[in-house]
């Protein structure tokens, strides 16, 4: 899967993955990971409401392939925000919202300096199977031992439906991370309902948070 796909879902309004309000799991589990973290990176945040709740709390560093979501998302919200352009990248700046509008996999540790908590809730599950250990790893080299993820996966019967967004399962999950702590916080059973703004017709539907330290 390639930034064209992405690009095209912007261009044509395809968001069905986009939710309006915070995520549920995020205002629940959040509390479980705050400590001493000075910054919350999000990747892959679109124009997620979610980082604006993240920023009550941190300040917060977005990633983003599409610049026509982080216009959006700072015209939506109504923030005043500078726009300015580093290297290959172009980092959308606030008070308390920075977003860098580029590959995720070019952004480097000065990029995220500071940020010792990751918010997932649609950065792994938007990857196919292939690109996951990669993204994996790149989280690692940006953040390094001692940081840790709120991760928020899908699951659904593999056979039932293609993706994005992707089913990871618990196993998945601890595959991916074997050499980490990862603690399963909260499920959401969205059988019936959903995902976001996208109704899937599958034999179930669960989201699940983990709390994940890497070691």
């Amino acid at each position: 899967m390639d930034a064209s796909f992405w690009h095209q879902r912007w261009q044509n309004n395809e968001l069905g993955f986009q939710l309006d309000q915070p995520h549920p799991l995020l205002c629940q589990c959040l509390p479980r990971v705050l400590c001493k973290q000075q910054k919350v990176l999000v990747p892959l945040c679109g124009k997620s409401p979610d980082m604006v709740y993240l920023a009550q709390h941190l300040p917060v560093v977005g990633a983003e392939l599409s610049a026509i979501a982080c216009d959006d998302f700072f015209a939506e919200q109504q923030l005043p925000y500078q726009r300015h352009a580093t290297g290959s990248e172009v980092c959308y700046q606030s008070e308390k919202i920075n977003i860098w509008q580029g590959d995720f996999f070019q952004l480097t540790p000065a990029q995220t300096v500071g940020c010792q908590l990751v918010y997932d809730r649609a950065a792994l599950i938007a990857l196919p199977k292939q690109m996951r250990q990669q993204y994996v790893a790149k989280l690692k080299t940006l953040l390094g031992q001692g940081a840790e993820l709120l991760l928020i996966s899908v699951e659904y019967p593999l056979h039932e439906k293609a993706g994005p967004p992707f089913s990871v399962d618990y196993a998945e999950v601890c595959r991916l991370f074997a050499n980490d702590k990862v603690e399963l916080l909260a499920e959401l059973d969205q059988t019936g309902k959903g995902f976001a703004r996208r109704r899937f017709a599958t034999g179930y539907l669960l989201e699940r948070a983990y709390r994940i330290r890497l070691c």
